[in-house]
C-alpha cells in the first residue's frame, strides 16, 4: 500500500507515512537499526553474510539464541518455519545452512530472552501528527508457535514503561496509523526490549479493547472520517484466546513444565471473547474446525511419507 500510496489515495483512505518508513519497519534489520539509533531497547542483533559469520559470531554467543528470517514470510513460505531456537553450535550451523538462501541472505542472529511470560504487545494508533489517539498493552500468556509465535492466550494489563517507550519512538520516527508492536522483559538488565514491529492492524487486536468499546481498528476508523476517537480505560484483566492456536501450543507448556492440567484450564478463567467462537455466527467457527483437522490430517500423512 506504500508503494502505491499516490494512485491508491485517490480511491481511498489511510495514513500518510513517511516515505520508505512502513517497509523500513517490516525488516527486521532495519527495524533494529531504527531501534538503536533512536534509543530504544532491542534486542541484540546479528546479521551473517554467510557460514563463515556465523562460526565467527558462534566464538563468543552464549546459547540458546534465536535464528530467525529477517523477511519472516519469505522464510516461512520456502521452509515452514520463520525462527528456531538453538541450543549449541553444532545445531547452529545445521539449521543455517538448511534455511539460509547464499546467493540472497535473508537470516539473523538474536540473543535469546528467557522467560515464558515476559512477552508484552503493545497495540495502538497513531494519527497525522504521530500522537497516540488509542493504545493499550497485554501480556502473551501463551503463543503459537509455544515461546516465539503470535498470541494464543492473552491478557490485557497496563504497562506504562512499554506505553512511554513505544510513544517515544514512533514520534521520533513518524509514524502514523495503527501498530502492533512486540517486547520481551529482559530481567537481567531490567528493560523491555523490542522484538517485533508491525506497521499495520494485528491479528490479535481484539484482545486489546477498552472500556469504552475502542479498539485500534475503529480509532483508525474514526480519525480518518474526522469523527472524535473517545478511548475509555484500560480493561485490566480483558482475557482473549485463540482456539485452535492455543490447543495445539499448550502441550508444549505442558512438557516443559511450565504448564500443569489445572493451571491450563484456571487459564481460561475470565475469557471475554475468542478468536472464532460467537454466538450469534457459528459458522467461522465450525469452518476453523474443519480446516484444524484438515492441517492435522495432512501433517501427520507427510509424516507419515518421510518415516517411510
Amino acid at each position: 500500500m506504500a508503494d502505491h500510496a499516490e494512485t491508491l489515495k485517490e480511491a481511498f483512505l489511510f495514513p500518510n507515512q513517511p516515505a520508505g518508513l512502513t517497509r523500513s519497519l517490516s525488516s527486521k534489520k532495519q527495524m533494529y537499526y531504527l531501534c538503536k539509533q533512536f534509543g530504544i531497547p532491542a534486542a541484540e542483533t546479528s546479521f551473517p553474510q554467510n557460514r563463515e559469520d556465523v562460526i565467527e559470531f558462534s566464538k563468543n554467543a552464549s546459547f540458546p539464541v534465536m535464528l530467525k528470517g529477517i523477511d519472516t514470510l519469505a522464510l516461512r513460505r520456502r521452509t515452514g518455519v520463520k525462527m528456531v531456537v538453538v541450543e549449541d553450535v553444532e545445531t547452529l550451523l545445521k539449521r543455517y545452512e538448511e534455511m539460509e538462501t547464499p546467493e540472497a541472505p535473508n537470516l539473523m542472529l538474536q540473543e535469546y530472552l528467557p522467560g515464558t511470560h515476559r512477552v508484552w504487545m503493545f497495540d495502538g494508533y497513531f494519527n497525522e501528527e504521530s500522537e497516540c489517539l488509542f493504545g493499550l498493552t497485554a501480556n502473551m500468556m501463551r503463543q503459537y508457535p509455544a515461546y516465539t509465535g503470535v498470541t494464543s492466550l492473552g491478557v490485557c494489563y497496563f504497562n506504562d514503561t512499554v506505553v512511554r517507550q513505544t510513544r517515544k519512538f514512533m514520534a521520533a520516527i513518524g509514524y502514523r496509523g495503527p501498530l502492533d508492536i512486540g517486547y520481551k522483559y529482559d530481567e537481567r538488565v531490567g528493560q523491555y526490549k523490542t522484538i517485533d514491529v508491525n506497521p499495520r492492524i494485528g491479528m490479535t487486536f481484539r484482545l486489546l479493547v477498552d472500556s469504552a468499546g475502542m479498539d485500534v481498528a475503529r480509532a483508525l476508523y474514526l480519525d480518518l472520517t474526522g469523527q472524535p476517537v473517545s478511548a475509555g480505560e484500560p480493561r485490566e484483566g480483558r482475557k482473549w484466546v485463540v482456539e485452535n492456536f492455543d490447543l495445539v501450543s499448550s502441550p508444549r507448556y505442558c512438557r516443559d513444565a511450565k504448564l500443569g492440567i489445572r493451571g491450563w484450564m484456571r487459564s481460561y478463567r475470565g475469557v471475554e471473547e475468542a478468536s472464532w467462537f460467537a454466538r450469534d455466527d457459528l459458522k467461522p467457527f465450525f469452518s476453523m474446525g474443519l480446516f484444524s483437522l484438515q492441517w492435522a490430517f495432512e501433517r501427520k500423512f507427510k509424516k507419515s511419507e518421510q518415516i517411510l
